[in-house]
């Protein structure tokens, strides 16, 4: 399973899809996340890109993490095409939806399905649960997991029927950095995947002792923020249509932060982690 420490976002991207995932990968990223869900996402135009990268970069389907989700119907737009008819089971909902990410993304596995969010009921998100494990045991997804999933006892639930592996979740200062699901996901060896990372957090991108560490170690700001999270084993996602950004996110990886200013990192670190 390959790893990776910072996630292409292809959310909001419309018909700029295809050149941006090929500009983010031709950068170095080697992960992309999309959705089926045509409200915002263009899951075709990420297969459109992949298969560039394969045919005109000879970048294989091996080197990329794939990850895609099942959006319920509350969050589809019902006037676009749907992947599924909402009248359908939750089962044939969800595998009606798999198939079309397959023929979208030109694949025969994904490296990582979500759900997109918990469905309006519990008994509906455990039986869309089973679906994505019956799916793993297939062999047709390897990882399996949630976003938008805030309640530390709904992810219990769920991982006693089959454990979690993956939590995208908003990561930002309106919700104080989803303290308690960053800490059970630290917990229970969960990759927790983290968006609205630098947009969701100004105060955090300006905040005097994040521009001195940034000085200090001649980085940008939001090259400390991203290496503060990776550091906990949070694996942001960059959703930037700037190739120098798109450089200097994957860079954050690389930063390290010297003695000097153990004390402004530690500060920084508990005003996120408390």
């Amino acid at each position: 399973m390959m790893s990776t420490k910072m996630i292409y976002g292809t959310a909001w991207k419309g018909e700029r899809t295809t050149q941006l995932v090929v500009s983010a990968f031709l950068q170095g990223f080697r992960a992309v996340d999309t959705a089926c869900q045509p409200k915002h996402y263009r899951e075709d135009l990420v297969g459109k890109a992949l298969a560039t990268l394969r045919d005109n970069h000879k970048i294989r389907r091996e080197e990329i993490f794939i990850q895609t989700k099942y959006t319920p119907i509350g969050g589809q737009d019902v006037s676009k095409p749907l992947p599924f008819n909402p009248a359908d089971p939750v089962r044939k909902q969800i595998l009606s939806s798999f198939q079309t990410s397959l023929a979208n993304l030109e694949t025969s596995y994904l490296d990582s399905y979500l759900l997109h969010s918990p469905l309006s009921t519990l008994k509906q998100t455990l039986e869309a649960w089973c679906v994505l494990a019956s799916l793993q045991d297939e062999g047709k997804v390897r990882k399996i997991g949630v976003s938008n999933v805030y309640d530390t006892a709904l992810l219990e639930t769920l991982s006693a029927e089959r454990q979690v592996q993956v939590i995208q979740n908003r990561w930002y200062e309106g919700n104080v950095w989803d303290r308690e699901v960053c800490k059970y996901c630290k917990e229970n060896g969960i990759q927790y995947q983290s968006f609205w990372t630098l947009s969701g957090s100004p105060n955090l991108l300006s905040h005097p002792t994040v521009l001195e560490i940034s000085h200090a170690t001649g980085s940008t700001p939001p090259q400390v923020i991203f290496k503060l999270a990776q550091l906990q084993g949070i694996t942001p996602l960059s959703g930037t249509t700037d190739r120098n950004h798109m450089q200097q996110d994957l860079a954050a990886e690389l930063l390290v932060f010297h003695s000097e200013v153990a004390s402004q990192v530690k500060s920084v670190a508990k005003l996120i982690w408390g």
